[in-house]
């Protein structure tokens, strides 16, 4: 098989780095750390009372998967976001064009490299999240689908540092840019939310916003398909939910709807970012290529 040589260039790299090293000890020192302090604190408890609590391993998993994701929306948009806005201020892009090269490749390299720096940090810490396994609570599929959130979340990042490495000719600026639309798309559909959903509640009392007439944010809820936040807390919820925690993205301000598409939240809600990420890389590369021309 044909290695992109982007990829493989950043691999090598990030290989011979001190820093990714270092990085990877204190992540997963800490969460180690803090895992093992759970599981003594509950295990304390275990002989205090002759009780086993086992929502205690179910919030270590939790815990360590939500730091895992914060850490992965944070971390994607700073590591895309100087890719091709990088290259424009090392002026090593038009020479990158003038090789056997394609955007395309550029541009999928750059991000191949993103998510494997991600992929690293993630499968290393997988082995504090199978602690929990050993009291049960927790089945295969549950990590299975949280692997494919940390997935679709990290395309779904990656995509929008690209495109904004494309647009802005500063890695500053196109990490700023990266950030502020990662806020629209996280805090930001959640307060439109949670928005509408207090004015209607005052304007209609809150008796009758318990009932469906009119009450919550109504179709505003479906913009959280895109927040990649709102997805990963409906995968935690599974946990706490019965596997019903689909219903919780419309309780959350006070939507009563049962539909196909709330019924199917977690599915869709990945398919659509990742729909949406393989669209801005499309539009990264044919910003390449138009620069280029």
């Amino acid at each position: 098989m044909k290695t992109n040589p982007v990829y493989k260039r950043e691999c090598m790299v990030s290989a011979r780095s001190f820093r990714l090293a270092l990085v990877l000890l204190v992540f997963n020192g800490i969460l180690a750390l803090v895992a093992l302090l759970n599981m003594y604190s509950a295990l304390a408890q275990v002989r205090l009372t002759a009780e086993v609590q086992y929502t205690g391993f179910l919030d270590l998993y939790m815990f360590v998967a939500s730091l895992e994701f914060l850490m992965l929306i944070l971390i994607m948009p700073a590591l895309t976001a100087g890719s091709i806005s990088g290259e424009r201020e090392r002026q090593t892009l038009d020479l990158m064009l003038t090789t056997c090269m394609t955007p395309a490749d550029i541009v999928l390299g750059k991000l191949e490299a993103a998510l494997g720096t991600m992929s690293l940090m993630v499968v290393s810490s997988l082995p504090i999240l199978a602690m929990v396994f050993v009291y049960g609570g927790v089945a295969a599929s549950d990590l299975i689908l949280l692997v494919c959130c940390f997935f679709a979340a990290a395309v779904f990042m990656g995509s929008i540092g690209l495109c904004c490495s494309a647009l802005f000719r500063r890695t500053t600026a196109a990490t700023v840019a990266a950030y502020a639309v990662t806020a629209v798309l996280t805090a930001g559909t959640c307060g439109i939310n949670y928005l509408v959903t207090y004015i209607n509640q005052m304007r209609i009392g809150e008796y009758l916003a318990s009932a469906e007439v009119g009450g919550g944010s109504g179709s505003l809820l479906y913009m959280l398909l895109l927040n990649p936040i709102a997805t990963f807390s409906q995968v935690i919820g599974r946990l706490t939910a019965s596997n019903q925690s689909w219903a919780q993205v419309g309780t959350w301000f006070g939507n009563k709807a049962d539909n196909p598409l709330i019924g199917h939240w977690m599915g869709v809600s990945m398919v659509l970012q990742m729909t949406l990420a393989i669209v801005l890389v499309l539009w990264t590369v044919r910003s390449v290529e138009r620069s280029n021309a």
